[in-house]
């Protein structure tokens, strides 16, 4: 199952719209996975969480959560995790990089899909950024 969720209220977003979006880009990263889950929130709520998850200050773009499911969750359909996008420092770097904030979005929520496909751009030589840039193309996201 694919969910997206919307839990800030600074930026109105058409969540049919991601969806569709989230759905389209599933059917090209690499996973098996039968669903995933996108969050939108606050910066506020996103500090909290690089907080707490990797013991830093200040908010960020896009975390990725890939989760660990026991047999019984297994059988009900595996899930590849939550991608969690601050939608205001997303709007911050879309100003910065001349797109818009959907171009942005879809940026984040490619990168956070291929974060929980096992891939990790500080350690690949190159690997993730590669393939993100080829399905960038293919999904026609500038």
């Amino acid at each position: 199952m694919i969910e997206v969720v919307n839990r800030q209220r600074k930026f109105p977003l058409d969540n049919e719209r991601w969806q569709k979006f989230v759905e389209k880009t599933w059917k090209v990263i690499p996973t098996k996975a039968a669903g995933v889950t996108v969050a939108f929130v606050s910066d506020r709520a996103m500090r909290e969480l690089n907080r707490l998850w990797r013991h830093k200050q200040g908010t960020t773009d896009v975390l990725s959560f890939p989760v660990e499911q026991d047999e019984f969750e297994k059988a009900e359909g595996s899930s590849l995790g939550d991608v969690v996008i601050s939608v205001e420092q997303a709007a911050r770097q879309a100003k910065e990089n001349g797109l818009t904030l959907d171009q942005e979005i879809a940026q984040l929520i490619l990168h956070g899909l291929i974060h929980l496909c096992g891939y990790d751009h500080s350690t690949d030589d190159g690997e993730m950024n590669r393939l993100e840039l080829r399905l960038r193309r293919r999904l026609g996201i500038f």
